[in-house]
Order: structure tokens, then C-alpha cells, then sequence
């Protein structure tokens, strides 16, 4: 490493002792990761708790070749030591990263490129909560299905942390954004990332998104939950209309109206963040601070709703996520999240 500050010989982590239920997630001791050139090693303060953590505490979702075990895709701390050749990041700088793996941990070596820094008046928690929503979203919504000013984009479970973030980045881009929650408290926070209109899961959706553009239908849909939705999805979608299906919360398998598909001229694609390589990841991080991460830092942004556990309850924030009635993100904190 060129450079780096004394450092523990071992860390508290949280790993899977099993594969299955929330308590399969337990507290262990592991060495610190070892910085590889082009990377920094974050002391983490808070790490973000995101779906594909869950899939993978079940089994379903194995780290890519190379890839930390560990849980845990986004943190936020300060940069303890530089690994040969970087020169974005310095020690002591307050960070947040897209990780490869091992997010639930006092440390996590990343590739500088995933690397971002964390806004100002942002605290340790509300950082966390970002690189992996607004990674994947600028890469499905904005890079791949082209996102423009103007369009109006159907956002499935608006009020969690992806679809948080879809809104925000939609808005802050120019487009405009439409939630479906599923009651008025999650409705008022989607409102409040700026949804100019929100729909209650129980209302016909296709039918309220053609009344709310006037015929047209929704230009982009982020797509959270799959199974049925996949249908209501092309019924409410305009002509030259693009889904973005990000994750199959309610079922992996689904009946599509082709001829309709056909007909509109829809294109519907899917993607997965974590396989990707580290020069996406890193071209995702470029486009965020070209484009997005100073507005993070004005006054008047709407920071996302944070409810925060220690890293050691960790099965306890899973069993919360998967209720499915909390607003916002779930964030860990480390021992050194919770003294700042």
C-alpha cells in the first residue's frame, strides 16, 4: 500500500453461518481485508441493507468469482489506507462506495472507481443508504434504458430505497415521476422524493397512469416486483415504451401480452448490479458525480427516511426488510458509526 495509518489485525464482521432464515446472519471475527492496487480500504460506519442481501442470506444470490463472502453492497466511512495507484481518494476522507462484498464489517476494501464522496450535511447513515440504489437505477433507467427530460417514468414501490431513488434521480433529470405505494403514509413520503402523483396498489394502475398523461401512458416503468405487474406494466406503458425490471419481489415467472408488447413497440429489460465489472461500476460512479452528486449537497434536498440497527442486529434489520412495511432504508452502524 503508498500509504496508510495503523490498523487492527482483526475486525468484527457479520457472515452466513447457514444459508436460510435471518439468524443464519452472525457475528465473527475476521482479518482485515487485504487492499489489492486501485483499491481503498474503508473503515465503514454504516452499511446499507439492500434486497440481494436477503437473496443472498437465503442462497440464492452467490458473490461473483473473487468476491467478498460477506453480506453487505453499499457503506459509507472514512478511507484508512490507499492499495498502489490510486489517486482519486486520500486518508481520512469521508466516503461512500458500491462494495464487491463484505459491507456487514468495521472494513471493506474497494475499487477506487466505485468510490464516491459523501455529500455535505450528509451523516454517516444517510450515505449508506445511496450507492446501491442510485448505482443500480442510474444503470437501468438512466444509461441503459435512456432516460430524458420530459418523460414521464411508473415507479413501482416508491416509497423504499430503490424506488426512492428512481424517483429522485427522474426528477432531478428533468423527467416526471409517478409512485404506486401501498398507503397514504408511503404515498406522502414518495410525494415528498417529488412524485408529482402516486397510485394505491388496490386502484386499476394501467387505467390511472393512462388518465394521469392523458392517454399516453408511462414512457419508462421500474419494475420491483415482477410476477403479475409484468402485464400491468405493458397495458400502462406508452408507444416506444422501455420496462426496466430490477427485481421479482412477487415472482419470478409472469404471463406477457406480446402482441400488446408488439403493437406499442416496447422494450423490456432486466439487469443485476452486483456480476457487473468494476469499469461499469465505475462509469455508473462517473456518471452519478457528473451529473447527480452536487444536488445531493443543496439545502433543499429531500434526504431519504433512514431507520438504522446496530451492525451486530443485523438479523433484525432483515427480518424488518422482509415485513415489507418499513419507509426509506435500513442502515447498520458499526461501533465506529454509532460514536460519530
Amino acid at each position: 500500500m503508498s500509504e496508510q495509518i495503523t490498523l487492527p489485525p482483526t475486525m468484527s464482521a457479520i457472515h452466513i453461518a447457514t444459508p436460510g432464515a435471518p439468524d443464519a446472519l452472525q457475528v465473527t471475527s475476521r482479518p482485515l481485508p487485504q487492499v489489492k492496487p486501485g483499491e481503498v480500504l474503508i473503515r465503514v460506519a454504516a452499511a446499507g441493507v439492500n434486497g440481494p442481501d436477503l437473496a443472498q442470506r437465503r442462497g440464492h444470490y452467490d458473490p461473483p468469482p473473487g468476491a467478498s463472502p460477506l453480506p453487505g453492497l453499499e457503506v459509507s466511512g472514512v478511507v484508512v489506507a490507499l492499495g498502489e495507484g490510486v489517486s482519486r481518494h486520500r486518508v481520512g476522507a469521508r466516503v461512500m462506495a458500491l462494495t464487491n462484498g463484505g459491507g456487514y464489517a468495521e472494513y471493506v476494501a474497494v475499487p477506487e472507481g466505485q468510490v464516491l464522496p459523501v455529500p455535505y450535511g450528509w451523516s454517516f447513515a444517510e450515505a449508506a443508504s445511496l450507492p446501491e440504489t442510485w448505482f443500480t437505477v442510474t444503470q437501468t433507467l438512466v444509461m441503459r434504458a435512456g432516460l430524458t427530460p420530459g418523460m414521464t417514468v411508473l415507479v413501482h414501490g416508491a416509497s423504499g430505497g430503490i424506488g426512492g431513488a428512481a424517483i429522485q434521480i427522474a426528477t432531478l433529470l428533468g423527467a416526471k415521476a409517478i409512485g404506486i405505494t401501498s398507503s397514504p403514509e408511503k404515498s406522502a413520503y414518495a410525494r415528498s422524493l417529488g412524485a408529482i402523483a402516486t397510485i394505491d396498489r388496490s386502484e386499476d394502475i394501467a387505467e390511472r397512469v393512462l388518465s394521469l398523461t392523458e392517454g399516453k401512458g408511462a414512457d419508462r416503468v421500474v419494475d420491483l416486483v415482477g410476477g403479475d405487474m409484468a402485464a400491468v406494466n405493458v397495458a400502462a406503458s406508452a408507444r416506444s415504451g422501455h420496462i426496466v425490471l430490477i427485481s421479482t419481489l412477487e415472482g419470478g415467472t409472469a404471463e406477457v401480452p406480446l402482441r400488446q408488447m408488439m403493437a406499442k413497440g416496447i422494450t423490456m429489460s432486466g439487469s443485476t448490479l452486483r456480476p457487473q465489472s468494476s469499469e461499469t461500476k465505475a462509469a455508473i460512479a462517473e456518471r452519478i458525480a457528473f451529473s447527480m452528486l452536487l444536488h445531493l449537497s443543496l439545502p433543499d434536498w429531500v434526504k431519504p427516511k433512514i431507520t438504522t440497527f446496530p451492525l451486530e442486529d443485523a438479523a433484525r434489520a432483515h427480518e424488518q426488510m422482509e415485513a415489507r412495511n418499513h419507509i426509506g432504508k435500513l442502515v447498520l452502524l458499526t461501533a465506529f458509526g454509532r460514536s460519530q
